[in-house]
């Protein structure tokens, strides 16, 4: 089974930018493989934390990594669907949403349209997505405005806001 981990680097640099603000808040980690950053969050802080992953042949090993996080008395709740299904039927906020679609995947911007259409995002909300280079996003997408980028090698993290 593969299981594709978000790259050391982009992760350490993100959660530079973003560790600061995450006590007490909540993380949705969308595509979230092995739950490495669901897990990176709690570390960090986030009190309420989500991971969706479609492949449920990883449910045994993300339930196993995400374990760990009860100790320090937080749950993540886990759910293993479509990420654009869990979109559709998501009803709470999160103050931070990071999308790690596989490189392929060409529905970025649709996912982003959604979090904004459904109003998932809080209002000082971040939602932050990792992709290819070669797939330039618009600057503005529904509600939702680019206000940091990062680049690292061939791929790209863009920080939206409301």
């Amino acid at each position: 089974m593969a299981i594709r981990p978000a790259m050391d680097r982009m992760r350490e640099s993100v959660f530079d930018i973003i560790g600061p603000s995450l006590p007490e808040k909540s993380f949705l980690d969308l595509f979230s493989g092995s739950g490495t950053i669901a897990i990176e969050a709690v570390s960090h802080g986030a009190k309420k934390v989500s991971l969706c992953e479609m492949d449920r042949a990883k449910a045994k090993t993300v339930f196993k990594n995400v374990s760990m996080t009860e100790e320090l008395g937080v749950r993540i709740d886990c759910h293993f669907m479509a990420v654009e299904l869990f979109l559709k039927r998501c009803k709470g906020k999160y103050d931070f949403i990071f999308m790690d679609p596989p490189f392929p995947y060409r529905f970025r911007e649709q996912l982003i349209q959604t979090v904004s259409e459904r109003d998932i995002l809080t209002e000082c909300g971040t939602l932050l997505i990792h992709y290819p280079h070669e797939d330039p996003l618009p600057a503005q997408i529904g509600k939702l405005m680019r206000s940091d980028q990062r680049i690292y090698g061939r791929s790209i993290v863009d920080f939206f806001k409301k």
